[in-house]
């Protein structure tokens, strides 16, 4: 009987910017699992399950796939800071524009990869192709903060501060423990401010962690 077969739907064929999208979206988790050094092509391959020979042929070496992966890390973090700038209503104070940058920050990073993929580039500031994404990234964000959110240099230090400390704390998995430091508990407590439960609400996904 051929029903089983032809009530079968088949499989949608991915345009290449969906299955690029794919590919950085596994290898987003590959890298920030393993790191750039651990991370492979292969296990890149096989988490999007496709074969190794796609993944090299779309983006030429795990190098290149790597500065992608970051960018659009980074470029999810600028875009979602956009929108939130295009919501301010213009009397914020910088306390008010820092909290409402701090969700935005938190929903983002609530997905490791972008947590960690932005952690692993960021420590590799001294390598010749690494360093000046690293550093572009960071400045952009900067800039985002200072000019565009209207902070200065002064609040938007102090944003960037906190947000390196909050993506340390979490890339360190201080959640984990809270239970049993009391320390960990207060630093974190101290930390993420107003932002503590949600955050940790996020954490604790299953997608999430």
């Amino acid at each position: 009987m051929n029903v089983a077969k032809d009530s079968a739907a088949p499989h949608p064929r991915l345009s290449n910017e969906d299955r690029r999208e794919q590919i950085m979206q596994a290898a987003s988790v590959v890298f920030a699992e393993r790191g750039y050094a651990g991370g492979t092509t292969d296990a890149v391959a096989k988490q999007a399950g496709i074969s190794q020979a796609y993944v090299v042929r779309m983006f030429g070496s795990k190098e290149q796939l790597f500065v992608e992966v970051a960018k659009r890390a980074a470029d999810r973090v600028a875009a979602g800071f956009r929108s939130a700038i295009a919501e301010f209503a213009g009397n914020e104070t910088a306390h008010e524009k820092q909290a409402i940058l701090g969700k935005v920050y938190a929903d983002l990073v609530a997905d490791r990869g972008i947590l960690l993929v932005l952690m692993h580039l960021f420590t590799m500031g001294h390598d010749p192709t690494f360093g000046p994404n690293s550093r572009e990234c960071f400045l952009r964000i900067y800039r985002l903060v200072r000019d565009d959110a209207g902070m200065g240099p002064g609040e938007a230090t102090q944003f960037m501060a906190q947000g390196m400390l909050v993506n340390t704390l979490l890339a360190m998995r201080i959640p984990d423990v809270l239970d049993e430091q009391p320390d960990a508990a207060e630093l974190f407590d101290y930390c993420t401010g107003a932002q503590t439960d949600g955050i940790l609400e996020m954490y604790w996904r299953p997608n999430g962690a």
